[in-house]
């Protein structure tokens, strides 16, 4: 391994024993060209991107802070060089940039090293980043009951700065529905799910992504929407510290300070903190955040009837196959949640009296005449 230890032997107890001392290296050590780190109580190599990302690191750089010599400033979009422009003024946040040509722009923003561009400007201003950098594009599907079921699907490519846009048009105009409520005679279009919350979720993607790895997933079901982006969370966070105020560490420092410096996103670490408000806001379950498949995915639900909710809540299946009865047809009685549970009076009006101590049922109606509602609507 071309490491050096440095060995000791104690005496105590009448007992003698060896200390292996090894220090910190500043450089990554490879076993036969291999790399490895633990997790637990067990071994994994480093292979791919995860190995890139910490071969980068170990040399004090990050992804964004490499240069790239097949990019000149031909290949930058000024259009959206303008745009973050007007963003950053509005925002305040970048001071003294009147009259200042493309070249000195990009120095300030720390996207050049000694005249050449470096990946982060080509990412945020790129005018065909998958030219270099195959999968930075976002995709978009619509689902139906499962992964399985998938009725259509588009992409979505560019700059950061142009994508952030284009992919809320898509969701926009084609994948969510919006329905439309009347106060007076005024026409109001209310999204399924609030828009700051999807806008932060989508720049949080975007931003902290590992831009070697697989594309921005977004996948879109009748009751929730997901947002999958490649890369684990930074080391020190928890799953458990992005739902309180915790420190901003992000993967791609100098892109997070170019979108601090437009306005998109502050620099200490709401984000998510920020979505679980928004949901709550609008009376929404709360967001689920989790690792999954080498990368971390946020969903926000549209109401608490999908079937994670309704466990969440700690419904039995009886309770669980009767939701879903009214969720089809629109009521049930007491004599139909029996029916189709097989199950007794005392027992069945048992669980409907707790649907509706959990604002999950209104009743409306006396004795046998009572019918059972969703308070919500499906």
């Amino acid at each position: 391994m071309g490491i050096s230890t440095e060995v000791n032997l104690h005496y105590e107890n009448d007992k003698y024993f060896i200390e292996i001392v090894t220090q910190p290296y500043s450089v990554p050590i490879s076993v036969r060209g291999r790399y490895y780190f633990r997790s637990g109580s067990t071994k994994q190599e480093l292979i791919g991107a995860s190995l890139n990302e910490f071969l980068l690191k170990k040399s004090g750089k990050t992804w964004d802070d490499v240069i790239e010599p097949r990019v000149s400033f031909v290949d930058i979009n000024e259009k959206a060089v303008a745009i973050f422009l007007k963003a950053s003024e509005n925002a305040g946040r970048l001071p003294e940039n009147d009259g200042l040509a493309l070249p000195e722009l990009l120095e300030k923003l720390r996207f050049t090293e000694n005249g050449q561009l470096k990946r982060a400007a080509i990412v945020l201003f790129g005018k065909e980043p998958a030219k270099f950098y195959p999968n930075t594009f976002v995709k978009i599907g619509r689902f139906g009951k499962d992964d399985a079921d998938i009725k259509f699907q588009e992409t979505e490519e560019g700059g950061l700065i142009g994508l952030l846009q284009a992919v809320l048009n898509q969701l926009n105009h084609k994948f969510l529905t919006r329905p439309i409520e009347f106060e007076g005679i005024h026409r109001i279009e209310k999204g399924e799910y609030p828009v700051p919350a999807i806008r932060e979720m989508l720049l949080n993607a975007l931003v902290h992504r590992n831009y070697m790895g697989a594309p921005i997933q977004i996948r879109i079901y009748n009751d929730k929407i997901s947002i999958w982006n490649e890369g684990s969370l930074p080391e020190g966070l928890t799953l458990d510290s992005l739902k309180r105020s915790h420190s901003s560490r992000p993967r791609n420092p100098i892109i997070a300070d170019v979108c601090f410096k437009g306005g998109y996103i502050d620099s200490w670490g709401r984000g998510t903190i920020k979505i679980i408000d928004t949901c709550r806001q609008a009376e929404l379950p709360e967001p689920e955040m989790k690792e999954q498949d080498g990368g971390f995915i946020i969903t926000l639900f549209k109401n608490n009837l999908n079937e994670e909710q309704l466990i969440k809540l700690g419904l039995n299946d009886r309770q669980l196959k009767a939701v879903f009865f009214v969720k089809d047809k629109g009521r049930i009685t007491n004599k139909e949640y029996q029916e189709i549970n097989e199950t007794s009076d005392r027992t069945a009006l048992r669980d409907l009296e707790n649907l509706i101590e959990l604002n999950m049922f209104i009743k409306e109606g006396e004795k046998k005449g009572t019918i059972y509602k969703l308070k919500f609507g499906g």
